[in-house]
């Protein structure tokens, strides 16, 4: 039987007319959703004392993570390990590259689960996520704010915010959504006679999920709604975010979803892009990553075009150059408080970090200040303190990329380091907060993507406002969020429309990190990716490939027309 949800086009009532047909039409049980509300972890409270308790466990183990390929866990050669970024010394997973030959394996068990898992009703498929949401939201909930904050140097709030909070709303977001698109069936003008629908399928191969180390709900989000969709799905998770992504694995298997749909496996990066992409049967590809790395899968899909079975999916999101631009009529305390926490919570890792700011002469010296005051308040450390405003960068590449650029910032005449500067790996991979100058508006730390806590301000003439507002869109390749701070109407009008295409996610005197899931569905254009606003209602409809129906309920007796007989 065929599985599938209906509304009339007119009213948007439910069909209620039982006509004899092949299509079962089930009742979708109707609810709201809401986002999940972010816990305070004040002294005392429940959740804190749990908190601290998991996060104790957690650190006293090195927990082991198998490959898991439908069901069957496998270790594949030398075990590797996932530390803690600001205490490198302690390993909190341990875990093992699948081989070639493993990742072909998974291959065909998610192409082979898919045609199975397709045929599942999507009341079911709601269930699972409902539950697995609720897993989140409760029991798991601080195992998984725990190993964010471990493995990938998170405070509490920022764990908080992501791996619990976002997490649950991918997963309840995505049902709703995934609802609520299903309420549109096509037209049936005399539904006596013949009655037109549309239902969601999978896309027959495997989609590849290939998943960040910066928030644990990119990794849930890129493996599971594929596979919400009728999907089967090769999840490579990042080294770095490996046991947080283990955890959502299992919530997920506890839930219900069955064997196979979803394939955990860590593998070499090159070697998994070639493997996934070489394969007829890729169907879709799930990134968030650099832009290197996707323009080497999307060219890789190109070369083996006539070896697919289907046109593959193409989703990426990578990362930006995000702006700050302020305007001589902004207020200077707003500024300042959400260009702080813009540019410098979790280290400047979120793809969404303020990274360059253009400040007006006028108000140049007293932002100036309040930036330096604030940021002379910043606490680093270790995120089990719950008094650190950040914690250590992610790992050794990391910090030698961010570092690089303070390194060539010292020695460029036309930049000034005016706070900050400081690094240190010798525990973990800190780089204290950066404030940096430049009288270059095309200088590097203005247009490439540092992705660690520096912060690049231009200074511009009050007069040039206009010919500094067009620098934001014609000097990087970027597009993905930016902020305008102005008290002027006028002026944020005439932003709204002059910086339209330098940023997916846009903001009006608010800082240009923190969308969150059904309010500001986020992505960007140009080379920011794809821009398919996950947390929105598109998301999940690049995930199905509908199928029409037309079912016809009384005989065709005649071949010609009336107009023949005439």
């Amino acid at each position: 039987m065929l599985s599938v949800w209906t509304r009339t086009m007119r009213g948007g009532r439910a069909l209620e007319r039982s006509l004899a047909s092949t299509v079962e039409l089930p009742k979708i049980q109707d609810f709201g959703v809401q986002n999940e509300p972010v816990l305070e972890y004040r002294k005392g409270s429940k959740e804190r004392d749990a908190l601290v308790k998991e996060l104790q466990q957690t650190a006293a183990v090195t927990e082991e993570v198998p490959i898991v390929i439908g069901g069957e866990c496998i270790k594949d050669g030398e075990p590797r390990y996932q530390v803690m970024p600001h205490d490198h010394s302690k390993k909190i997973a341990k875990f093992y590259y699948a081989s070639e030959k493993t990742i072909q394996k998974a291959i065909k068990v998610s192409v082979d689960a898919q045609a199975r898992w397709d045929r599942s009703p999507l009341q079911e498929r709601i269930r699972i996520w409902q539950s697995a949401a609720e897993l989140m939201a409760g029991a798991y909930r601080q195992k998984l704010n725990a190993a964010t904050m471990l493995g990938q140097s998170k405070s509490v709030v920022q764990a908080e915010i992501d791996s619990a909070a976002e997490l649950i709303d991918f997963f309840r977001f995505n049902v709703y959504f995934l609802k609520e698109n299903a309420k549109y069936q096509p037209i049936s003008e005399n539904p006596s006679v013949t009655r037109n629908s549309l239902r969601f399928r999978g896309i027959d191969g495997f989609i590849a999920a290939i998943s960040p180390f910066n928030f644990t709900a990119i990794g849930g989000n890129l493996a599971y709604t594929p596979a919400l969709m009728g999907n089967g799905v090769v999840w490579k998770p990042s080294d770095t975010a490996l046991l947080s992504n283990w955890r959502i694995f299992n919530i997920m298997r506890e839930a219900g979803i069955p064997d196979g749909v979803v394939n955990f496996v860590p593998a070499d990066g090159p070697t998994f892009g070639r493997i996934i992409t070489s394969s007829p049967s890729l169907a879709g590809i799930n990134f968030t990553g650099s832009v290197p790395t996707f323009n080497w899968l999307w060219n890789e899909v190109g070369k083996n075009l006539k070896h697919y079975h289907n046109y593959p999916r193409l989703i990426g999101e990578c990362g930006g150059k995000n702006y700050h631009f302020v305007h001589p009529s902004a207020d200077v305390q707003t500024v300042v408080n959400a260009t702080i926490r813009s540019a410098f919570e979790y280290c400047g890792q979120k793809c969404s970090a303020c990274s360059r700011i253009y400040v007006p002469k006028s108000l140049a010296e007293a932002i100036k200040h309040g930036l330096l005051v604030e940021r002379a308040k910043l606490k680093i450390g270790d995120p089990t303190d719950f008094k650190i405003f950040s914690a250590a960068v992610i790992d050794d590449k990391a910090f030698d990329r961010i570092t690089g650029y303070i390194k060539n910032a010292k020695k460029n005449s036309k930049n000034t380091i005016l706070g900050g500067g400081e690094f240190d790996n010798s525990k973990g991979y800190f780089v204290q907060p950066t404030i940096i100058e430049t009288s270059d508006p095309h200088d590097k730390l203005m247009t490439e993507e540092i992705f660690g806590p520096v912060l690049a301000m231009y200074v511009y003439d009050d007069a040039d406002v206009d010919k500094t507002m067009a620098l934001i869109g014609s000097s990087t390749k970027f597009a993905l969020t930016g902020a305008v701070f102005s008290k002027d109407k006028a002026f944020l009008q005439k932003a709204l429309q002059e910086l339209k295409m330098t940023a997916g996610n846009f903001y009006l005197n608010d800082k240009s990190t923190g969308s969150v899931v059904g309010q500001q569905p986020f992505g960007g254009g140009r080379m920011s990716g794809t821009n398919d606003k996950a947390g929105g209602p598109g998301y999940v409809m690049r995930w199905t490939s509908p199928q029409s129906i037309k079912e016809t309920f009384v005989p065709l007796t005649d071949i010609d027309y009336p107009y023949m007989r005439d």
